[in-house]
């Protein structure tokens, strides 16, 4: 579990970082619409969403909590694996190395 743990905040600082950096440097609007415009652009988005989308209801599934899910989907769709990053360290922390508890959420009770 040790390891997982230093994936995902591994995965929370690169995060924090290229989010940090596109934000700053890149153009949102102009460099989406170039993104957008290329087929392999499109494919990657595709790809991403679905990512979001799986990865959400697998916190759907640990949440029992409505509000708590809708605000992980948001952070989600609003920040990708940033959040997604951060959702699987706190959940591992929180299962205190029980796997099961990790996967399953609340549910393993």
């Amino acid at each position: 579990m040790k390891i997982a743990k230093i994936i995902s905040l591994a995965g929370l600082l690169a995060m924090t970082a290229v989010l940090v950096y596109g934000f700053t440097v890149g153009d949102f609007s102009a460099d989406g619409a170039i993104i957008l415009s290329n087929p392999w652009g499109i494919v990657s988005m595709v790809d991403l969403y679905v990512g979001f989308i799986l990865f959400s209801g697998w916190i759907i599934f640990r949440e029992k909590a409505l509000l708590s899910s809708i605000l992980w989907v948001v952070l989600m769709v609003v920040l990708g694996f940033w959040a997604g990053s951060l959702y699987t360290f706190l959940a591992l922390q929180g299962s205190q190395g029980d796997w099961k508890r990790f996967w399953m959420g609340k549910r393993a009770d």
